[in-house]
């Protein structure tokens, strides 16, 4: 097949979850034998959208990567109070609102939908990555009117999903990709939209070789346990509440247990002895932090996979995840291999467990293992995209 994915940054130096996840579609599709191109902004940051590559073509691990450059970075002075309004305000918004909304959020990429409307009937398939962009908002219509489209939504319950704008734009979508059964309720209950559609979720490697000495070496951990965070160090993601947590919790709990941020820090957090922030770090040091960890926590309240959760079940990690996380505790249900908890005295309580208990925390990283053996190795999870894109280009 020859695919078109359609994202708002693409590259080895975007760690976003829905652009990794894109990236890595594309790339072991490419793999696969597939005819594969991607089309993005020359943007690194998600929250600036300041031109960081060169525009063109350039071809990254099998990918033929189209660049177009984004009209002006976003400004927070204009935007900040604009979604404030349109997003957190008082409903109902007016549409010219939500549009004014959209392009300051950004990154409005003036070439994308006159370069859609030139190339989409090139491909058998155009895909889009996250709802919630000016790429998909634009984007979208363009090449719906000429190929099949396939959307993966990447949603969670927060505000700026029921904006009436998206209700739309969602429509233009041949079918819909989906990460997990919690995603595609939602997302369902949302739209009420009826098109094929399937829970693929996202692939994970099982044979990572990753040694934990070279974490703990590089950041001075000797023998020292550790709690494990990966991701953006974002309030969004539920890390200032981890951390305050976690600081409450060796007051209480004195010891050699220690925590660890590993992620560029949109909000950095303060300074504690038995807190450790890495900022971004390079693959080979991110699997051997996983590696020697005593658990990953996910604390964050938004997700609409968590593919960090599924390598550290990969790795036979146990896991801590946030109860207030519909999707994050579906995981953990399905796969029997993390705690979820709520609030301060649930998070003590899973703590001590698998501080006291190594069999149970043994336990938790074995069957998180079996779970991701069964639905997400690359084989079945590509194996199953391949039959919703093949079944989409020619519907």
């Amino acid at each position: 097949m020859r695919i078109l994915f359609v994202v708002q940054r693409y590259g080895h130096e975007v760690g976003g979850g829905a652009e990794l996840h894109c990236r890595q579609f594309a790339t072991h599709l490419a793999d696969r034998g597939h005819d594969v191109e991607a089309l993005t902004s020359c943007a690194v940051s998600y929250l600036t959208w300041e031109n960081h590559y060169a525009p063109g073509t350039e071809a990254l691990d099998g990918v033929v990567v189209h660049r177009l450059p984004v009209s002006s970075p976003r400004n927070f002075r204009f935007f900040s109070p604009l979604d404030a309004r349109a997003v957190w305000g008082n409903k109902p918004v007016p549409l010219f609102l939500q549009e004014a909304w959209m392009r300051a959020q950004g990154p409005v990429i003036p070439e994308l939908a006159p370069w859609l409307l030139d190339h989409s009937e090139r491909f058998d398939v155009v895909v889009f990555f996250t709802y919630l962009y000016y790429t998909t908002w634009a984007g979208l219509p363009a090449a719906a009117a000429l190929r099949p489209t396939v959307l993966h939504p990447t949603a969670h319950d927060e505000p700026p999903l029921y904006l009436p704008l998206f209700s739309l734009t969602v429509r233009h979508a041949s079918a819909f990709a989906f990460s997990t059964e919690e995603e595609s309720r939602l997302f369902s209950g949302r739209f009420r939209v009826a098109r094929p559609s399937s829970v693929i979720g996202i692939g994970t490697d099982l044979d990572v070789d990753a040694d934990g000495d070279q974490f703990r070496s590089a950041y001075g951990l000797e023998e020292d346990p550790y709690l494990l965070f990966v991701g953006r160090v974002d309030p969004h993601k539920g890390s200032d509440e981890l951390y305050d947590f976690f600081t409450t919790y060796k007051e209480l709990n004195p010891g050699r247990l220690r925590l660890v941020f590993l992620g560029d820090a949109v909000k950095p957090l303060p300074s504690h002895p038995d807190v450790i922030t890495t900022g971004f770090v390079d693959d080979s040091l991110r699997l051997s932090a996983m590696a020697g960890c005593r658990a990953l926590v996910q604390p964050s309240y938004f997700e609409s996979f968590s593919m960090v959760l599924s390598e550290a079940w990969a790795m036979r990690k146990p896991a801590l995840v946030q109860g207030h996380c519909e999707v994050l505790v579906g995981q953990a249900l399905r796969s029997e291999g993390a705690i979820p908890y709520k609030g301060f005295a649930e998070f003590e309580a899973a703590v001590n467990l698998l501080q006291d208990s190594p069999k149970v925390a043994e336990g938790l990283g074995a069957r998180g293992r079996a779970y991701v053996e069964a639905r997400y190795s690359w084989g079945t999870v590509m194996t199953n995209y391949e039959e919703l894109l093949a079944s989409t280009a020619i519907a």
